[in-house]
């Protein structure tokens, strides 16, 4: 071997001994359960999620309270590295704002209240590194008694529509922390949003923004405009029904009767149907048992147009006349259907309003 090429295998020794160096040092380390395992929990609250991620410590036959986790010292709530707590919205922590986002969750431990801090800081390990200077939020809870719980966890509980309580549990403690959003002012965001995209050219999207705020009687004058939006797409019983019942509440009842016959030219057998169920609903029982006749007479072929009549009749006490078409709608059912229709008819024998 010449002399000036003698060296290079020792050149590319020396070049590897590094990169097997941190080859081993990433290889080395194993993964093995750990003493306080991670977990996750999390739940919608109207739009929004929460989610909180941490790592849940054991018992173990150890005094935790006021020993284990001190009292009125910072705790990391759980294990390991920080708990962090994410909010997809703007919410509302015992009744304070706090801004759509993830946070470091601690705590300071007390007898008889809580502090629990929501930090901005989500790198931590633990608590060890908490500056206070980093808080979002603090909110100040009471603790309760709650059956022995071995290992510490996080749960729902409570959950509504626009609100939720998250709970951590352990030992024998249960510390509640209320949770709330506005609901509507963040679904009519999002609806706003939506619109602007691929639902904008189809009536569909529009009518449903049109009935969220019919059924939550928010944003009214905008919901006409809406509905006016999916009726000039595509007019159907649906949006017409939807504009009608926006102008009714709104105060303009003549408007919404003429709509409302224009809908009813549209409908099927089925949502003419479930229209006379909503007029008995509403106790306009002369005005269903009109619209049952209706669908009568345009559909005489379906089975249900006697369950119609007949719950029409009832309505008015006339239990006689909604015996009969009762059992009209008995011949022409489905089997499946038969052994209820046949419950009705009974019940209307018997003089019960059905």
């Amino acid at each position: 071997m010449p002399k000036r090429t003698a060296w290079l295998p020792a050149l590319a020794a020396l070049a590897a001994a590094p990169l097997a160096a941190q080859v081993q040092n990433q290889t080395q380390g194993l993964t093995l359960p750990l003493a306080s395992p991670p977990a996750s929990v999390s739940q919608r609250i109207g739009l929004t999620d929460v989610r909180v991620d941490y790592h849940r410590p054991a018992v173990n036959e150890r005094e935790i309270w006021g020993s284990l986790v001190p009292y009125g010292q910072v705790w990391r709530t759980g294990a390991n590295e920080n708990t962090l707590i994410t909010f997809s919205g703007d919410v509302t922590i015992e009744g304070q704002p706090l801004a759509a986002g993830t946070y470091g969750l601690h705590t300071l431990p007390g007898e008889s209240e809580w502090v629990v801090i929501f930090s901005r800081d989500t790198t931590a390990w633990g608590s060890f590194s908490y500056d206070e200077a980093n808080d979002a939020l603090r909110v100040t809870v009471q603790p309760e008694e709650a059956p022995f719980q071995e290992r510490m966890v996080f749960a729902f509980d409570d959950v509504g529509s626009e609100s939720a309580t998250l709970a951590l549990t352990w030992e024998k403690v249960r510390v509640p922390v209320d949770i709330a959003v506005d609901d509507k002012a963040q679904t009519l965001a999002s609806i706003e949003e939506q619109l602007k995209g691929l639902s904008q050219f189809f009536w569909l999207g529009w009518n449903q923004a049109a009935t969220y705020c019919l059924q939550n009687d928010v944003n009214l004058e905008e919901a006409v405009e809406w509905a006016d939006r999916s009726i000039q797409i595509e007019e159907r019983f649906e949006n017409l029904s939807t504009k009608s019942q926006l102008l009714a509440k709104t105060g303009d009842a003549e408007q919404a009767a003429q709509l409302m016959d224009r809908a009813l030219e549209k409908a099927n057998p089925l949502q003419i149907h479930n229209y006379g169920r909503q007029l008995l609903a509403q106790n306009d029982k002369e005005r269903a048992l009109e619209v049952f006749r209706l669908n009568a007479s345009r559909h005489p072929e379906a089975w249900f147009i006697g369950v119609g009549l007949a719950r029409g009749h009832a309505a008015l006490g006339q239990f006689g006349k909604a015996a009969r078409h009762m059992k009209v709608a008995l011949e022409k059912a489905p089997e499946a259907q038969k052994a209820y229709i046949q419950g009705l008819v009974t019940q209307l024998e018997q003089g019960q309003n059905i």
